[in-house]
């Protein structure tokens, strides 16, 4: 008998849409009022007793039954000022006088789930469904078998070919290394098995978080592969799901996991087999689908997933993406390249909390603390020095090349211009680096780019040609021109050799051809082979031109030179380009004459980092490995140089009168005007009819699909269709977006929900994340909708004004004291992760 009817009404609407039917205590004793598959019985508030949490009887709150009638768990509910723990024990009686192993706890606001044979209550979110606990049920995981289970150096490779020991190539030494290769055998190195002996370590200790953080090019997929068979194959997980942040690094991670696994364990990406992903062991997605409209509430429940295994961690769970991580109950693993201690020289206190390193240090701390590591050591460390030291990796050359105007862009001063203004008077303006290809354009610099990457890169060892190259630029038309001259200057340096195919743009505006360029160039296929050594199997193709594609993930592994042509300001992002090239290859090549064979090899000694930004400056240095260039002098000096690089982009605001003429102000019914429904439906019509969106949307290129909608399909005479129309002719309290406007077309979602109903999945992401304590989670949940939904209330928070909240309806200046450390914590969090303009009327 709950004491409040508030708590009791949230408790049973959690439960319904979680999919349980039940009888609660209203009616007298669990073990007597409760059958299987009957709905719930409803009665008045008055019958629920004075105060259960004093009734000497003690009968059970909620006893939820499995589809055969049987019990499988207990709630213990709390009236909303306790705190759902004080509970804890009672629950635990009463389940185990039932022989059940779960246990929830709640107080309508504040939710636990506890599994009375694995450890501590955990906070969720939501309800598991009566399958998914069926499941859990099933579920007799053994930490012991974990920690003493044997990982060797074939501990992936057996499972690949279980008899691959019994093969003559094996036995034969001589032709063992072609035998590997050709049966695309992995075998786990010293480092990687003594990552995985870590984890069984911190296992042993009671861990059940863990977090690997290792230089990129030492094979992390391969170790989840192994850590999955591990948790598989000693019954510590059923299912396991496994995220990325990236579109490509999801059908490469399911390749690899097939290649690795398919002989013991099914492997599916989720919006493939929404159907039947409960038949895998592995289920592969991208945390932004399941984001989106926070539909892993809807189509998971907290135990669907045994392991969870974040790829890229600081990427793939970074601000309230995290809210998805922790949604789930079970086994946690984090894999991150990005070492915490990068930016171990900043202080805080000195820089803008808009800062983008501070940005940077915030999203790494997350990392951490979502992983348990708190302190900043990791379960496992295999840095880029280990690699290095070790054999299995390469440090770059760096290459700081800059030109007269790009010294003075990287100073501290600037580069300073006169320019008229709209007087016509003669005024300075300064660019800085940050500025360049945004507000500060020079072709004449752009040149001088190209051309000394062109001399100084790093050939290719066997066929002389220019090394396999990945520029990286500013922008997407930045890039579409860096192209163009990089195929001009091949013609003139390499006749008869390219047909405007030395260079090739890879970016999201060039089509769906994109993603394709950038795997033929890792086969080495790319617009067909060399054309400067017969029979040589490398592509034609030398340079990718990019912008953020071909960073995360990217494998190519006989890269030879990195080209930064923009600043990069994310020491994340650094990382990831630099770590491009990190991977060490043998070149090879098979010579034939006369019926003779002769083989070449050339090893991968280094590659170079051509940095034309001072990005190695910005960020603390570790390696003195610096190659000073001497770059060719531009024409002309300081203010007067750079071939016209005075342009800049400016807006216009009317300062000028414009005064009302007419207005007629006419009330429209709360079910809106019948030409606003139809001109949404006539939209989504139009929009399903489109097969070029259709199949953008259907392969999650959803920016793709908005593109091509925005450019075919709004302000075209006839409709007239745009996002504001459309907002309008929905009717709802709040903007939706054009991506929310496209699910619903395609049916992903069936409704758009309320402003209240986002406010509520914010709030319980921020819970997820930050788990507060019950006595403040009221308080909390008054004050973060009223600072997410009211600019006045912001305004008065951010300035830390709070005497003028004494007569504020949605937040009082008791409710401020009583906040504590939250009053600065919720609109941090607000500012970082809750995008405001979807609450905006």
């Amino acid at each position: 008998m709950i004491k409040e009817a508030k708590a009791r009404i949230l408790i049973n609407d959690l439960l319904r849409r979680s999919g349980w039917r039940f009888f609660d205590d209203e009616t007298g004793p669990a073990n007597i009022a409760l059958e299987a598959n009957v709905k719930l019985k409803k009665k008045g508030i008055e019958d629920l007793g004075d105060d259960f949490e004093k009734t000497a009887t003690g009968f059970i709150d909620y006893l939820l039954l499995d589809e055969r009638g049987f019990p499988i768990a207990v709630l213990e509910a709390k009236s909303e000022k306790f705190d759902p723990l004080v509970g804890k024990e009672q629950a635990r009686k009463y389940a185990r006088s039932q022989n059940v192993r779960f246990v929830i706890l709640s107080n309508g606001n504040l939710h636990y789930f506890w599994d009375l044979e694995q450890g501590n209550p955990a906070i969720i979110t939501g309800f598991p469904t009566p399958d998914s606990l069926g499941h859990f049920h099933a579920f007799k995981p053994n930490p012991d078998a974990l920690v003493v289970e044997k990982v060797e150096t074939d501990y992936v490779a057996i499972t690949q070919n279980p008899g691959y020991r019994n093969d003559p190539r094996w036995n034969d030494p001589g032709q063992r290394d072609a035998f590997i290769k050709d049966a695309e055998l992995k075998f786990l190195r010293p480092y990687q098995i003594r990552a995985i002996a870590a984890l069984q370590d911190a296992a042993r200790n009671g861990g059940t978080r863990f977090l690997f953080e290792m230089a990129t090019g030492t094979g992390k997929t391969l170790i989840a592969a192994a850590v999955i068979k591990l948790f598989l194959r000693t019954c510590n997980a059923n299912r396991i799901l496994f995220l990325v942040d990236r579109l490509e690094l999801e059908d490469q991670a399911r390749k690899r996991f097939v290649q690795f696994l398919k002989n013991d364990f099914r492997t599916v990406i989720y919006k493939e087999n929404r159907d039947d992903w409960r038949k895998a062991e592995i289920v592969v997605s991208t945390v932004q689908s399941l984001q989106f409209n926070n539909k892993y509430r809807r189509l998971f429940s907290p135990t669907d997933f045994d392991l969870l295994i974040s790829d890229e961690a600081h990427r793939s769970i970074g601000g309230n993406s995290r809210a998805v991580f922790e949604y789930f109950i079970g086994y946690k693993l984090g894999l991150t390249a990005t070492p915490k201690d990068y930016l171990k020289k900043i202080d805080p206190a000195r820089i803008s909390a808009r800062d983008p390193r501070e940005w940077e240090r915030r999203q790494l701390l997350d990392t951490y603390k979502t992983f348990g590591c708190e302190s900043g050591a990791p379960t496992f460390r295999y840095s880029l020095v280990d690699g290095v030291r070790e054999g299995y990796l390469l440090n770059p050359v760096v290459v700081d090349a800059r030109t007269e105007i790009t010294t003075e862009l990287l100073a501290e001063e600037g580069y300073s211009i006169m320019q008229e203004n709209e007087d016509g008077e003669l005024v300075e303006q300064t660019f800085f680096g940050k500025d360049f290809e945004k507000k500060f354009f020079s072709d004449e610099t752009n040149r001088i780019f190209c051309e000394t990457f062109l001399k100084s890169a790093l050939r290719d060892p066997l066929s002389g040609e220019i090394g396999k190259s990945i520029v990286f630029c500013v922008r997407q038309d930045h890039a579409t021109r860096i192209t163009r001259t990089l195929n001009e200057m091949a013609r003139a340096m390499f006749p008869g050799k390219y047909t405007s195919d030395f260079a090739v743009q890879v970016t999201s505006n060039v089509g769906d051809t994109a993603q394709q360029m950038a795997v033929s160039f890792a086969n080495n296929n790319l617009n067909g082979h060399t054309r400067f050594l017969e029979g040589y199997i490398s592509a034609k193709t030398r340079v990718c031109v990019t912008v953020g594609m071909m960073t995360t993930g990217y494998d190519c592994e006989d890269l030879l030179n990195i080209v930064l042509l923009r600043p990069i300001f994310s020491p994340t992002d650094f990382i990831q380009i630099k770590g491009r090239g990190t991977r060490k290859f043998t070149f090879r090549y098979v010579e034939r004459e006369g019926g003779q064979a002769q083989e070449h090899t050339k090893p991968k000694e280094k590659f170079k980092l051509f940095d034309f930004f001072a990005v190695c400056e910005y960020f603390e240095k570790k390696f003195n490995y610096d190659e000073i260039i001497e770059l060719p002098p531009i024409t002309g000096t300081g203010g007067g140089g750079g071939g016209g690089g005075g342009g800049t982009d400016k807006d216009f605001t009317n300062v000028n009168p414009d005064p009302l003429k007419t207005m007629i102000e006419t009330p429209v019914p709360v079910y809106g005007m019948r030409i606003d429904r139809k001109f949404f439906e006539k939209f989504e019509d139009k929009v399903k009819a489109a097969p070029e969106v259709r199949e953008r949307y259907e392969r999650g290129d959803i920016k793709g699909a908005e593109e091509i909608v925005v450019a075919s399909l709004f302000n075209k005479p006839e409709d007239f269709f745009n996002l504001d129309k459309l907002r309008k002719a929905v009717q709802l309290d709040r903007r939706v977006t054009l991506r929310e406007i496209l699910a619903k077309a395609f049916g992903e979602i069936d409704r758009f929900k309320t402003k209240d109903e986002l406010l509520e999945e914010e709030l319980a992401k921020f819970v997820s994340i930050h788990k507060p304590d019950a006595a403040h989670i009221l308080v909390i949940r008054q004050f973060f909708k009223a600072y997410v939904t009211d600019g006045g209330v912001r305004a008065i928070v951010d300035s830390r004004e709070f005497p003028r909240l004494a007569d504020n309806p949605k937040v009082s200046l008791a409710d401020v004291r009583a906040l504590g450390q939250w009053r600065d914590v919720i609109p941090e969090y607000v500012k970082d992760y809750v995008s405001l303009n979807q609450f905006a009327a």
